[in-house]
């Protein structure tokens, strides 16, 4: 156990260590000092936030560096907020502090949240270059601070460690641009909690760093929920063009009176459309790069065509908000990238033909950056296996990686997997399909309170739900794609009302409630139907052939890892803290398979059974 002592020169803020908390402080706090990084296997209920954040703290302000603390989930947003905000009171420490979300969430301009980001980039730099922006113009005259802006900074400054939501507030209230102001604070700050994106996408990251004046050599980085980095970036690197946009576009030019882009721009949409002619409607092919850059080259001088629809956008932008034109410019510069580590894919769909150049190599990015900071510590609960994420991430050789044990009690919690049904593709049908519902009836309706049913996708969901909605005795929620924030909440209260009487919820391992909810005390029951393995698209295959050329894995970390992870986070929901007591339930064959089981964290104690309600009932009958 840390002594006293040592925990208050680590400034851990809490009066108490959690059990394994204690080796994950020393842990953090020997990689930092030894400039070394960190991959960090750690279940749910250890304290990672607090035993992280506080080491990497008192080493930065020791040695004038900056934590990065980046995390797309808001409620972690807060956690860090306020594990700094216990670390200034109990250590009666200055401590300066930013907390920033993507810009577009923190504009108040009116209209701007219906934009796509980078649609919104571009209208954000157009107003400002053009001063038509109000909330900017107050805050800076000439590239000087306003008098109110000063004012309000200084207040911000003295609240600090303070939520964004706190910032907007205030900026709102003086009319004055909440990111300016937050970058202002990011300037002097000891710790910036952030979204991934403004230090692991490449415009994003030098743009920013050069605005707070700080070098990436100075930073200690903290990634949370660390399992999704790799897709995250393959996201911020890929590039696509639809035949909507093109068409969108050839409407936005004949509007503004640009005949010749217009011109240009039908001849685009054809070239979209014949690429696609010999595809099946939801077909797929492979695309060279020369072959769409040379039929672009037909209709114009590509790079002539480039500058023209930027200049064009840009042009656009000084009257409404967006310029597909502009969009249809960013993809034809980006399609002129490196083929290593990418695929070009058409697509053929029901509404629209899309072109894509797709990032499949995350180290491309994130390599430079993991091994120029003076430290990277990437966590989570399913970063398992950790080789996998030091491979797809490019951490160097030395890099320490450690997998921790849950701390909570091993007989708060039955793990099961029942090998009677499967959701292989080739195995779909009504006859499996009313088997695994009649199975999750069962089980939903012997838990003595709330459960979840996870499945692969919303179609195999709806499938077994015909069925599964004749067999059960409890209400039925069902969740939605594409949720709002407020939506998310309103359902996930309604639920949480039959705590007592009992209810399930009937979801996605991909959706909205696969990872990033907490509901301590209110879930009984967690089934993952199925893996959740990608779709064997061509996209799949590319992974798979990549990263089998690259690490001779190509199976495993393209393939098996990724939706086997994708379980163990929507399993992950049952059991959010020491007092939960509840059942997760693995239903499908696959995973009594050697490739998958030994995928299982090795203190999950897993028991396969086909005498599934008895164990569950004898389960709770302890309890």
């Amino acid at each position: 156990m840390i002594s006293k002592n040592k925990l208050d020169k680590l400034l851990f803020p809490h009066s108490v260590v959690r059990e394994i908390q204690d080796d994950m402080i020393l842990e953090a706090d020997n990689v930092i000092k030894s400039k070394k990084s960190l991959i960090m296997h750690a279940p749910t209920g250890i304290g990672k936030t607090a035993g992280v954040l506080a080491p990497a703290l008192a080493y930065a302000i020791k040695n004038k560096l900056t934590v990065f603390f980046l995390t797309n989930r808001h409620t972690q947003h807060v956690i860090a907020i306020n594990t700094l905000k216990k670390i200034k009171q109990k250590y009666n420490l200055d401590i300066k502090a930013a907390d920033i979300i993507g810009k577009k969430w923190m504009c108040p301009v009116p209209g701007v949240e219906r934009l796509y980001s980078n649609e919104f980039a571009d209208y954000c730099k157009t107003v400002r270059e053009d001063n038509k922006c109000e909330f900017y113009a107050n805050t800076r005259t000439k590239s000087k601070l306003t008098v109110k802006a000063k004012a309000v900074l200084s207040e911000l400054k003295q609240l600090s460690p303070c939520h964004t939501e706190t910032v907007k507030d205030i900026c709102s209230k003086y009319r004055l641009c909440p990111y300016e102001i937050s970058a202002l604070l990011a300037r002097d700050a000891d710790v910036i909690i952030t979204d991934y994106y403004y230090i692991f996408s490449p415009a994003i990251r030098d743009s920013f760093f050069k605005r707070i004046q700080k070098d990436i050599k100075d930073t200690i980085i903290i990634v949370d929920e660390g399992h999704n980095l790799a897709s995250r970036v393959r996201d911020l690197m890929t590039e696509r063009l639809s035949s909507f946009i093109v068409k969108r576009a050839v409407s936005e030019a004949k509007k503004f009176k640009y005949n010749e882009a217009r011109e240009n721009l039908v001849e685009i949409k054809n070239i979209l459309e014949n690429l696609a002619k010999e595809l099946k409607e939801y077909g797929e092919a492979v695309v060279k790069k020369e072959e769409f850059a040379k039929k672009i080259s037909q209709v114009a001088d590509y790079d002539n065509l480039v500058s023209d629809f930027e200049f064009i956008g840009d042009a656009i932008r000084e009257t409404k908000k967006q310029s597909s034109i502009g969009s249809v410019a960013r993809f034809l510069s980006a399609w002129q990238g490196p083929d290593q580590g990418f695929v070009r894919i058409i697509e053929k769909k029901p509404k629209a033909i899309i072109l894509s150049y797709r990032c499949l190599d995350p180290s491309l990015v994130t390599r430079d950056i993991i091994n120029n900071t003076h430290s990277t510590i990437i966590m989570s609960g399913t970063l398992t296996p950790t080789p996998m994420y030091r491979d797809l991430l490019g951490f160097e050789e030395n890099t320490v990686e450690k997998s921790y044990k849950s701390p909570f009690p091993g007989k708060n919690r039955l793990n099961i997997i029942i090998p009677e049904t499967s959701t292989k593709y080739s195995l779909r049908n009504e006859k499996q399909f009313r088997r695994i519902a009649k199975i999750c009836a069962d089980i939903v309706n012997e838990v003595p309170g709330n459960s979840a049913l996870f499945f692969p996708s919303y179609a195999i969901r709806d499938s077994v739900n015909h069925f599964f909605s004749r067999l059960c005795k409890k209400t039925i929620f069902l969740e939605i794609p594409n949720l709002k924030k407020e939506e998310k909440k309103e359902l996930l209260d309604k639920f949480k009302s039959y705590k007592d009487s009992g209810a399930v919820l009937l979801c996605v391992a991909s959706g909205s409630f696969g990872e990033g909810i907490d509901l301590p005390g209110v879930l009984k029951c967690v089934v993952v139907i199925g893996i959740p393995l990608q779709k064997p698209d061509l996209e799949a295959k590319a992974l798979i052939d990549y990263y089998d050329m690259k690490f001779g894995k190509g199976w495993d970390y393209g393939y098996r890892f990724p939706g086997f992870n994708k379980s163990l986070q929507s399993a992950g929901r049952c059991i959010r803290s020491s007092t939960d007591q509840g059942v997760i339930v693995f239903l499908d064959q696959r995973y009594c398979w050697p490739t998958y089981f030994k995928c299982f964290p090795i203190d999950l104690d897993i028991k396969i059974t086909k005498n599934y309600l008895k164990e569950i009932k004898d389960f709770f009958s302890k309890k």
